[in-house]
């Protein structure tokens, strides 16, 4: 039986490689962007995110799974709103969408740069659900000149892993057996980050930040292959885990921390 997907950001990057491999499979894909998809809202927004509940509505009755998957990573306080706020609001909103599925499946972007420095106040406004807080707190870090902006980026991934792994276990999502989970990728080459990896000098710099042993900087298949196992129906026990697929990034940088 044809599976029916969401897949938010699905005109670039990972959204895209998601979207055309589900589509390989003779599966159904409702693709969910700014431009070029069968849905146009924008996520920065509360009416798009209604607009993106009531467009998927327009075109289908039940969905099998949701792949929220569109961001940003400018360090602006927009990266909140789409990051979080959004993403939440996707998963959320077509959470009873879900209901209607025999084996519904969800899954989101994280990021490993949750693993990296985080603003505490912004993480903490974001968790309380407060988007005025979180969004004033961000134009702060915006204009902070000792940061630049580049806590936003890691803040909105922190909170919204914390997100998944809290909320994974709940009576609305295990409780109806709806395995809620994320993946968490490194370095990929995708339009978001082509400016960063643009040249050898700029590629080797990051990846001082960011170590990949595994191969190094991924292309943006990689990340879709393991989003559509997570959202497959051969899933039915990973439950708010955050799955790094980072070429190593997270065991050099934590080792065994974890335990």
């Amino acid at each position: 039986m044809t599976r029916t997907s969401v897949v938010t950001g699905a005109a670039s990057g990972i959204g895209k490689a998601t979207k055309e491999l589900l589509e390989s499979r003779g599966e159904r894909v409702i693709g969910v962007d700014l431009h070029d998809a069968d849905v146009t809202v924008d996520l920065t927004t509360a009416d798009g995110r209604a607009g993106l509940i009531s467009g998927v509505a327009a075109l289908t009755g039940a969905v099998d799974a949701v792949f929220a998957i569109a961001g940003l990573a400018h360090p602006i306080p927009a990266t909140v709103s789409v990051n979080f706020f959004g993403m939440v609001a996707t998963l959320e909103g077509l959470r009873p969408m879900l209901a209607a599925s025999p084996a519904p499946r969800a899954v989101g972007v994280a990021s490993m740069a949750s693993l990296m420095p985080v603003d505490d106040e912004l993480v903490a406004a974001m968790t309380a659900g407060d988007e005025a807080s979180a969004l004033s707190r961000a134009e702060v870090l915006a204009q902070d000149p000792t940061t630049t902006g580049q806590l936003i980026y890691s803040s909105t991934k922190k909170a919204f892993a914390q997100w998944v792994r809290r909320t994974a276990p709940s009576d609305a999502w295990a409780g109806v057996s709806i395995p809620l989970n994320a993946v968490a990728p490194g370095i990929i080459a995708t339009p978001m980050t082509a400016d960063m990896i643009a040249t050898a000098e700029a590629r080797e710099q990051l990846l001082q930040m960011v170590p990949m042993p595994l191969n190094g900087i991924a292309e943006p298949i990689v990340v879709a292959r393991l989003l559509t196992w997570l959202a497959g129906e051969e899933n039915s026990h990973l439950c708010g885990q955050v799955v790094f697929v980072d070429g190593g990034s997270d065991v050099v940088i934590r080792g065994d921390s974890t335990w």
